[in-house]
């Protein structure tokens, strides 16, 4: 359950964004038809597609790009147009699956800004990642491995609970953990 919805459900659609690790864009069409398809399957209304194909690529800084065709953008503007898409509508929820996975250390700091002004606006923002120095930038940690719950706390409520140094040193201690408790 969602929302107290069951997963799936169409009244969702408007309350959560998701972006898959894969570009989950059209690339025979331009960015602005991609954003607009979108808009439709969320149940925006025409009278304020205008304004929200312009609130989200704002977000993602590809207004002046609006009108390129997806298949000739970067591999980091076809990532922003992806995140524009899952911005649509205002989402409460965002899930990101591995959002940065691939791109250039300056387009990761530029999304990561971004979920943070998300954030702050009141976003609830839910990254899933393997990479642990990404995982320092989040509120609060969901440690997983193998489908089981290791750790749910913050960075600093993880080191302490593992008196790690890092996250990455944290979360293997919490795996030989889980795995010594299996044995």
């Amino acid at each position: 359950e969602v929302f107290g919805q069951p997963a799936g459900s169409a009244v969702l659609r408007h309350r959560i964004g998701y972006l898959t690790q894969d570009p989950s864009v059209y690339s025979d069409l331009s960015i602005v038809e991609n954003i607009r398809y979108f808009a439709s399957v969320v149940g925006i209304p025409r009278s304020g597609l205008d304004a929200e194909i312009a609130r989200v690529l704002d977000l993602v800084a590809l207004t002046d790009h609006a009108d390129a065709r997806v298949a000739n953008l970067s591999g980091g503007q076809v990532s922003r147009v992806s995140l524009a898409a899952a911005l649509v509508g205002t989402p409460e929820l965002l899930v990101l699956d591995e959002p940065t996975v691939g791109l250039d250390p300056v387009l990761r700091r530029d999304l990561w800004a971004i979920f943070r002004r998300l954030a702050t606006d009141g976003v609830t923002v839910l990254i899933s990642s393997h990479v642990m120095d990404e995982a320092v930038r989040c509120d609060r940690l969901l440690l997983m491995r193998a489908g089981h719950m290791l750790a749910d706390d913050t960075l600093d409520g993880v080191l302490a609970l593992t008196g790690s140094p890092d996250v990455e040193h944290a979360f293997l201690a919490l795996v030989d953990r889980a795995e010594g408790a299996a044995a």
